[in-house]
């Protein structure tokens, strides 16, 4: 059934093999729907509906991340700075104590 209650004139398997075409193919989603005989809106809405549904697309790549996710990104990135600085500092102090020490 779609949205309006009435049922589509497209079975599932259908619009599952029209996305995947689409996917897979690598073509325009215009090229495709005109293969298919039929609306290239329609045939875009199925391939966002999947990629909302996968995680997949161009959301997934950071279109629609939610907030609290990017929160969490940065708290983690932050955590990381700070252990690179001080790795980072201990390095340099080892590195100027064997300098001293082949001074001798």
């Amino acid at each position: 059934m779609s949205p309006l209650g009435r049922p589509s004139k497209y079975t599932e398997e259908f619009q599952r093999d029209a996305v995947d075409l689409v996917r897979s193919s690598g073509r325009p989603i215009n090229q495709v729907a005109r293969e298919l005989g039929m609306s290239h809106e329609t045939l875009r809405n199925w391939v966002r509906k999947r990629e909302r549904q996968t995680g997949t697309g161009p959301a997934a790549s950071g279109g629609g991340v939610s907030v609290a996710d990017k929160d969490a990104e940065i708290v983690r990135l932050r955590r990381e700075v700070a252990e690179l600085r001080q790795e980072k500092e201990i390095l340099r102090k080892a590195a100027a104590y064997f300098a001293k020490e082949m001074d001798r």
